[in-house]
């Protein structure tokens, strides 16, 4: 009688921790799509047209140079989601196809940094004024709401 009850429990801890995860999957996704989204393109929102649309450009120019390291950093990602999906988890390779993602995410932020950079170079005091109160609200960018314990 016990043999035959041990896949029932088995079943029904592994249903109990799959609708924990898809429960907090939920909770997580709400909370990121309803925070507000802070992201470096938006520093130049309130630029006047012509030189909004140049940073844009800017911005655009630095994507596609910097496209093997988007495409590096996806590969990684969907290397992670592979990793996990197979039964037995390999730890170590799946911390190093994140570590890859982490590090093309980093390069491609750093190429987009510079970018930036060298645009406000070129800009007037009055348009690296609103950059940089652009940038405060990126910096001060609340955080997404908490949900209270009730």
């Amino acid at each position: 009688m016990v043999g035959s009850r041990l896949p029932l429990i088995i079943s029904i801890a592994l249903n109990i921790f799959l609708a924990g995860a898809i429960a907090g999957g939920v909770v997580w996704f709400e909370a990121r799509r309803s925070a507000p989204r802070a992201s470096l393109q938006a520093l130049g929102n309130q630029l006047p047209a012509p030189e909004r649309d140049a940073f844009y450009k800017t911005l655009r120019e630095a994507r596609h140079q910097a496209r093997q390291t988007i495409l590096d950093g996806q590969q990684a990602r969907r290397d992670a989601a592979a990793l996990l999906r197979q039964p037995a988890l390999d730890a170590p390779a799946l911390l190093a196809a994140l570590e890859r993602a982490r590090v093309a995410d980093s390069a491609m932020r750093a190429a987009l940094e510079q970018r930036i950079v060298e645009f406000a170079a070129t800009s007037s005091p009055a348009d690296r004024a609103i950059l940089a109160e652009g940038l405060s609200r990126y910096i001060h960018a609340p955080p997404p709401p908490k949900k209270s314990a009730q």
